[in-house]
């Protein structure tokens, strides 16, 4: 299966923002388009908090997620992929559920995300969203550790 599409999906986690270099360096190696998504939840608790304290509080999240993507497509392509082959998308809603929408719209041959840095007691390793994610994809699901890995040399890998 060849990989011409790759779906990021980021959230501000110093392990999201590793995925999503990953993700770049692969899609870099791959010629790969890459769609970076992040999704701005939208709860039951959330909108209830924007009624008490603001209405402008849905807002400011948004706003926050317009800069991180942008932050995120001029990273992708600093590390090679060429401007043109990215794109950013903001989505809200239930996270696990806009992930796999635009993995199955777009559609995309693989779904880049990272665990999460949240431990719980039914995951140890990864994040609900990455666990619901893996478990219901129609495609391949790359989770990148929390932790960067040592960058192997060109002499290491070949012995």
């Amino acid at each position: 299966m060849m990989t011409r599409r790759m779906l990021v999906s980021i959230d501000d986690s110093t392990e999201s923002l590793n995925a999503a270099r990953v993700a770049a360096k692969l899609a870099r190696d791959l010629g790969a388009r890459v769609r970076v998504l992040t999704v701005v939840e939208d709860s039951v608790v959330a909108s209830e908090i924007e009624r008490v304290v603001a209405a402008s509080s849905r807002q400011g999240r948004e706003e926050a997620a317009q800069h991180l993507m942008e932050h995120v497509r001029r990273e992708v392509c600093a590390l090679g992929v060429k401007e043109g082959d990215v794109e950013i998308r903001m989505q809200v809603g239930n996270p696990f559920r806009r992930i796999l929408e635009e993995a199955r719209d777009w559609p995309a041959d693989m779904v880049v995300m990272a665990v999460s840095d949240e431990r719980g007691v039914r995951s140890p390793y990864v994040g609900s969203v990455t666990q619901q994610v893996l478990e219901f994809a129609s495609c391949p699901v790359l989770v990148v550790p929390g932790q960067k890995l040592p960058e192997w040399s060109e002499s290491r890998v070949t012995k």
